[in-house]
């Protein structure tokens, strides 16, 4: 099956520079979203007390809200999870006011029993689901081990490509992934929505996705290179691109519905997985297509470059000449 025939001649290296130029524009939002706005953190990162709390009818969600306000909890959060019956509330109990240590707090069943006496009324009473307890150094070590993971990852993939491919491969694969993770990073920060440890997740498959779709066009290069050598390295990426187009575009459509099921019937706690994927399945894509070869050729990349075995055996030949 093929949406594009592999002889597609579309000039994507012609308008590489706007492809780039759309990129960095991208880029330099997420940065500024990031330095100015930051994450809407969850739990997971800031540490306070998550109860799930289902009641025997459907749950007034303002006047939870507002009883939890006047019995003293700060910003609480309080969101349906699944039915109408079942509630999430997120928030930082007084226990952990500020100058609080994590031990002096309740336990978490004793946190969502007194939560819940606040939450349920006499005419619509409810009974604790899940209660869950996060210290705030725990969150800290949470985030740290965020940056950790994916420090790794990229490190992982540069190793990698530039023992399959070549080092010039390896640096442009990396940027171009690295570029996806900021912008759907950059997505976060601007929508505000809550960036928990399941969100974190969501945008390390986003560059394990990434760099499989980079590394199938770089598979193309290699081979082009060896099968056109006459041509230019400009040309030969170009077809490259062209010949890849049909799978990248079928794989990512696929890969983009089974996330968007999850979005769609997966629950509140798997939305913001989803929602990352979907935002870094499309970004992804399109920096495979427009940003990574682009990038390759801004390194210089060459036929010797692919082809280190022939490199060689040509210089054997100059010096075994008189």
């Amino acid at each position: 099956m093929e949406l594009f025939p592999s002889n597609t001649k579309i000039n994507f290296m012609g308008f590489r520079h706007l492809a780039v130029a759309a990129f960095v524009l991208m880029m330099v939002t997420s940065v500024v979203a990031l330095s100015t706005k930051g994450f809407n953190y969850a739990l997971d990162f800031t540490g306070g007390t998550l109860v799930e709390i289902e009641f025997e009818k459907p749950a007034d969600v303002e006047g939870i809200r507002s009883r939890l306000d006047a019995a003293g909890y700060d910003s609480p959060i309080v969101q349906t999870f699944g039915s109408g019956n079942d509630i999430v509330i997120r928030l930082q109990p007084p226990e952990m006011a500020e100058g609080a240590s994590p031990q002096d707090a309740d336990n978490s069943a004793q946190s969502g029993m007194a939560i819940l006496a606040v939450a349920q009324t006499p005419d619509n009473p409810g009974q604790v689901i899940r209660s869950d307890f996060v210290g705030p150094q725990i969150g800290n070590e949470l985030a740290l081990n965020g940056i950790y993971a994916t420090i790794f990852v990229a490190l992982g993939f540069l190793a990698y490509i530039a023992v399959r491919f070549e080092f010039k491969f390896a640096i442009a694969a990396v940027l171009a992934t690295m570029a996806d993770v900021l912008v759907v990073c950059g997505w976060f920060a601007i929508t505000q929505h809550e960036f928990d440890l399941t969100v974190l997740a969501g945008i390390l498959s986003v560059m394990g996705f990434s760099i499989n779709d980079t590394i199938v066009v770089f598979d193309r290069v290699r081979e082009n290179f060896r099968l056109l050598n006459k041509l230019e390295p400009k040309e030969v990426l170009n077809r490259s691109i062209n010949q890849t187009l049909s799978r990248t575009i079928i794989t990512s459509f696929v890969a983009f519905l089974t996330v968007l099921a999850l979005y769609v019937y997966g629950g509140h706690s798997l939305k913001g997985m989803a929602e990352s994927q979907m935002i870094g399945v499309i970004i992804g894509t399109l920096s495979s297509i427009l940003l990574a070869c682009p990038i390759l050729l801004l390194l210089g990349v060459t036929k010797q470059d692919l082809m280190p075995k022939a490199k060689a055996d040509v210089e054997a030949e100059l010096a075994r000449r008189p």
